[in-house]
Formats: C-alpha cells, sequence, structure tokens
C-alpha cells in the first residue's frame, strides 16, 4: 500500500492553483466583478467549494461539455449534480420549452402537459398519485408533512449522514453515544434536530426497528443507496427490511430518488422493485428546467383528500405559486418521453462501469488504498480499501485536502467532477473519448502523487 506524502500534496496542490489561475483571466476579471455584491463572487454560497481559487464562469454548455469564458472546452462529469444527468440543453426538452415559453410561462392552471407527467411518472415508479414542486426539497418537505398529518407523528427518521436539500430535519448526525445531534454544517438550525429527528446508520435495522418502537415516528425518509456522502449500496434485502419494519410500525416510507434516478429509468425504486408509500424527485427529470415531484399510493391519496378541507388547501404550508407551471411541465415531459429513456440508460451505465474501471486501474497502479463504487450511471472512489457499510464509514473515508487537489488537478486539465465528493455521472451525450481522457488524466495524476 502506497503512502501519501502530505508535503509533496502540498507543492503539487499550489503548483495547480497558479497553473488555474494563470489559464483563466477572463473568469478571474469576472470574480472580481462579481465579488462586489455576491459573497464569494457566486450566486449561491455552497459554490465557493469549486476548486481553485475563483469560480470558473460558464459560456456555453451542451450535452456533455461546457465552454468557459476563457475558450477552454471541458468535460462535465458532474452535470449539475444530477440536474443535467440528461445532458446540458437536451434537443427535445429545449424544443418543448422553447413553444411553451410563447404560450405562457406561470399561470396558477393546469396545463395538459401535467397530465401526460403526473402519467407518466405513476407508470415509471408504481405510485398513482403526484403533485409538483420547484425542487426536491420542496417535494421532501411536503411529503413529511402529510405524513406528520397522516400519522399525526412528529418524528422523521433518517439515516446518518444523509442529504435531502436543504430539508431541516435531515440536518442531523448520529452521537456517539446513539442520541441525535445538530450536523456541524446545520447553519441557524429553527429547533434541536434531537426534537424533529432520529437518526440511524444505513444498513441497520435493528438500529431503525429501535427508532421506531418509539412510537412516534411519521415517516422514515431515505435514499435507496446513499449518494451524497459517497455511494453506500444497501446490503441484500436492506431495503425490503425497512419496507418491513416502515408497515409494521406504523410509519409511512418515503424513497428520495433525487439522485439514485442514475440507476435506471425508473430510479432505483424501479429497478430493484421496492414499495414505497412515497417518493419524491427532481432536479433530472426537469433536463435542467427547475421542478421537483411527489408521488403517493392511492391510500395516503384518498386520506388526505378525507382531511384536508378545501377551504384551508392553500394555506396549509404545501404548495407555492410557480408549482406546476407550465414550463416546468413542458420540460418535463419532454425529457421523461424522449431523453429520459431505456435506451438512454443502456449508454450511459455501460460507460459509468468504463469509468470505474479506468479509476480502479490507476488505483491498483500505484497502490493507493482507494475504492471505486458504481451505482448505474454513476460511479464515485473513496479514500478507503474497501466499500463503505454505512454513512459513518463514507464520512471517515473522506480527505477534504486530497479531494480538492484531485478535483483542481482535474479542472485543469479540462474535466469537472462535482465539487462535493469524488462522483462522476454520464449522460446520453457523453462518449467513451469523454471516459478515457478522465482515465488517462486520472492516471497521470496519481503516479505524479505517490512518485
Amino acid at each position: 500500500m502506497s503512502t501519501l506524502d502530505r508535503s509533496r500534496l502540498a507543492d503539487l496542490h499550489a503548483r495547480e492553483r497558479a497553473a488555474f489561475s494563470d489559464a483563466r483571466p477572463r473568469s478571474r476579471a469576472l470574480a472580481d466583478r462579481a465579488a462586489a455584491h455576491m459573497p464569494g463572487g457566486v450566486p449561491m454560497s455552497w459554490m465557493v467549494k469549486w476548486p481553485g481559487t475563483f469560480p470558473v464562469f460558464v459560456e456555453h454548455a451542451e450535452g456533455a461539455h461546457f465552454t468557459c469564458v476563457d475558450g477552454i472546452d471541458h468535460v462535465d462529469l458532474c452535470l449539475g449534480d444530477t440536474g443535467a444527468m440528461m445532458g446540458h440543453s437536451p434537443a427535445p426538452t429545449i424544443e418543448a420549452v422553447t413553444r411553451q415559453l410563447s404560450r405562457g410561462i406561470t399561470t396558477m392552471l393546469p396545463t395538459e402537459d401535467a397530465i401526460a407527467v403526473s402519467t407518466g411518472l405513476a407508470e415509471r415508479f408504481g405510485l398513482p398519485s403526484w403533485q409538483f414542486t420547484l425542487t426536491a426539497t420542496d417535494a421532501n418537505r411536503h411529503a413529511i408533512r402529510y405524513a406528520r398529518h397522516l400519522t399525526g407523528r412528529s418524528k422523521v427518521v433518517v439515516h446518518n449522514w444523509c442529504y435531502h436539500g436543504s430539508v431541516d430535519e435531515a440536518f442531523a448526525t448520529l452521537g456517539t453515544d446513539g442520541s441525535t445531534v445538530n450536523r456541524r454544517s446545520n447553519i441557524g438550525a429553527p429547533v434541536d434536530t434531537a426534537e424533529t429527528t432520529r437518526v440511524v446508520e444505513f444498513n441497520d435495522l435493528e438500529a431503525l426497528e429501535r427508532a421506531l418502537a418509539h412510537g412516534d415516528v411519521a415517516a422514515i425518509l431515505v435514499e435507496p443507496a446513499l449518494t451524497n456522502i459517497g455511494i453506500v449500496l444497501p446490503d441484500p434485502g436492506y431495503n425490503e427490511g425497512v419496507r418491513e419494519l416502515a408497515t409494521r410500525y406504523g410509519a409511512l416510507l418515503i424513497n428520495d430518488e433525487t439522485h439514485t434516478i442514475c440507476a435506471g429509468p425508473g430510479g432505483y425504486t424501479g429497478t430493484h422493485g421496492l414499495q414505497p408509500d412515497m417518493l419524491v424527485i427532481g432536479k433530472s427529470i426537469g433536463g435542467g428546467i427547475p421542478c421537483g415531484t411527489f408521488g403517493f399510493s392511492q391510500d395516503i391519496a384518498d386520506r388526505i383528500a378525507r382531511s384536508i378541507e378545501l377551504e384551508d388547501i392553500d394555506v396549509g404550508g404545501i404548495g407555492g405559486t410557480l408549482a406546476g407551471n407550465g414550463l416546468s411541465m413542458a420540460a418535463m415531459k419532454a425529457t421523461l418521453e424522449q431523453v429520459m429513456t431505456t435506451e438512454a440508460f443502456e449508454h450511459m451505465v455501460p460507460l459509468a462501469d468504463a469509468w470505474a474501471d479506468g479509476v480502479q486501474a490507476g488505483i491498483d497502479a500505484v497502490g493507493a488504498d482507494w475504492h471505486v463504487t458504481r451505482l448505474g450511471a454513476r460511479a464515485e472512489y473513496n479514500f478507503s480499501g474497501r466499500p463503505s457499510h454505512d454513512g459513518q464509514e463514507a464520512h471517515d473515508a473522506d480527505d477534504f485536502e486530497l479531494q480538492q487537489y484531485l478535483h483542481l488537478y482535474a479542472l485543469n486539465r479540462g474535466i469537472l467532477l462535482t465539487p462535493f465528493h469524488n462522483m462522476a455521472l454520464m449522460s446520453p451525450a457523453t462518449t467513451a473519448a469523454d471516459v478515457d481522457a478522465h482515465t488517462t488524466m486520472f492516471g497521470e495524476c496519481l503516479r505524479e502523487l505517490y512518485a
């Protein structure tokens, strides 16, 4: 096993920062201007996490590539952290959106496209009823509120080191004594998460049963495979066990497929025949146009209809004036019907396997104690010698300094990875040449790092 020389890492990182700055004078100038009115020079605070000393400004994005304002072409393996999983500006989506722009963007009234989208989602995921939002975060919030309303219970169960957008209840981690504690990054929490949340480890059915045995859990909010702390795959039978326990203890099961849609056209739920009470998805199904949605069973739909008065339906904390707008519905219809197809995944998944094979070959060549995990059209490496079994193992395997260096090295050679972890995502427009470019770059990077 090779050992990482931290002083060498620091020297190489300094070199890459200088190279980044020298190659991108226009982005640097725009970043200086942007900082006057946007903290960090970015429109949303998390964008400061991109590697480099300032953000890269995009001039044009199409398919699986984008060009920055300095004229540098990039292979995009981040793809908007799933928001552009179907490629930047897919032609059918652009055509549908362009057509809808002249017919009305938002009216607070349904369009015929909403019927096609809800029907298609029902067929794809196996849940008959759907409602629409602008983000998966909103969809998760609404699903949680409905679960509390229907069960009369207060608590939500989440996995340790999960991520479900900016849902308050999910910014909790597992304390060393098994308690629920606020995640270190939890900014301005409205209440202590111990009041709203119980945290369990992924792949631990015994811990989940203990959490449910209190009798106060309204919903179990899960990704069927963890993604945002690195990919953590479920043990055989784990998701089925979660379903059984939810039923036994009267909690509703919510599958968040926002990222695990990479597993196939029906996400992890459809690919593996799971049966949640509710399902949330967003980002990818609009081809880049903001959207989100949550589906639920007929029983849930009937219970909601019986328990909410018409007079109060607009002031119950579930809604949004722009939700279900005509532009989003047109984008979802075109993307789901013409872009996010079985044929697309038949192209994407083998490329993800090829990417993972290339990364593993680079790791093996230098004897690094790292590992690659695969999930459909998505793959990721982490800094441990074996796959993580739960969120804590995945968290403990991270190395922020090393991660930042690797991402910057790739960016300097025209390859973009997601800024939050070492994930690569394939789109229908990604090519074998794009994957080969990463394989070559990654091998060179590790040989230099471990020289």
